[in-house]
């Protein structure tokens, strides 16, 4: 009866490791999701819902839509997700030092005026997001701020009138083909190359996620053999229970 006990433990503690170490799928880990909650109105660039060009202090969420490996599409939601404040171009920007907080930057403004966004880092990532902006509105804060500022080289609607805009949108096609450069606060347009240093292609691969959980869960594939050995060992273990329990009868 001992040896008994000992098969029966070892077959159900392998099928409870099995569990254990299957992990969960989670959506955070490639679209970045983050809550963030401004204290004073942001300006935001993007094609933004009419009426929503200075988001008011407040909670928002911010998740990447797509992922390309030069181009990410970023949207701003309200907190519970439920509209879409602005669909915006952003281009991989790097950071020294990696903060397991996330971090938003923003470019000088004249006093009075909303702090105008500039970029999003995702906690424990050196990689985040710069924002593209209008290319008039792109020359502007590049004076104010006396630094280069993206800009999407070729025309978009401003607003758009849907609450949601999904992957597929004419909009969201447009942004991820658009040319993008950059502008001197003299004025002057230059190449992206020139302000911007591509990330190599080992930092940016996570990123190259499709916009569905479903294109992300072969990432977790590396479990399955662990799993199976698992249900294999426990199958061998329920025969060698069954023929024991015959001898013992």
């Amino acid at each position: 009866m001992t040896i008994l006990r000992t098969v029966t433990t070892t077959v159900f503690g392998l099928a409870l490791m099995g569990a254990v170490f299957a992990p969960g799928a989670k959506a955070d880990a490639w679209n970045r999701k983050s809550s963030i909650t401004f204290s004073a109105p942001v300006e935001i660039p993007g094609v933004h819902l009419k009426g929503w060009g200075v988001l008011p202090a407040g909670t928002y969420v911010f998740k990447v839509l797509d992922s390309q490996s030069d181009r990410h599409i970023v949207q701003i939601f309200n907190q519970d997700e439920t509209q879409c404040y602005a669909t915006i171009l952003a281009i991989p920007n790097y950071r020294l030092k990696a903060t397991d907080k996330t971090v938003v930057t923003f470019r000088e403004r004249p006093a009075g005026e909303p702090e105008a966004l500039r970029a999003w880092f995702y906690p424990g990532r050196n990689w985040g997001e710069e924002f593209v902006y209008p290319k008039a509105r792109a020359v502007e804060l590049a004076k104010t701020a006396n630094t280069p500022v993206l800009f999407v080289a070729d025309e978009f609607p401003v607003e758009v009138l849907e609450p949601v805009v999904p992957v597929s949108h004419p909009v969201v096609v447009q942004l991820k083909q658009a040319p993008v450069m950059a502008v001197q606060p003299t004025g002057e347009p230059v190449q992206l190359a020139a302000v911007v240093t591509p990330p190599p292609a080992v930092e940016m691969a996570p990123d190259a996620a499709p916009t569905t959980l479903a294109a992300v869960l072969p990432q977790t594939s590396s479990w399955l053999p662990l799993i199976a050995m698992c249900g294999l060992l426990a199958l061998g273990g329920a025969l060698v229970l069954g023929r024991m329990q015959k001898h013992v009868g």
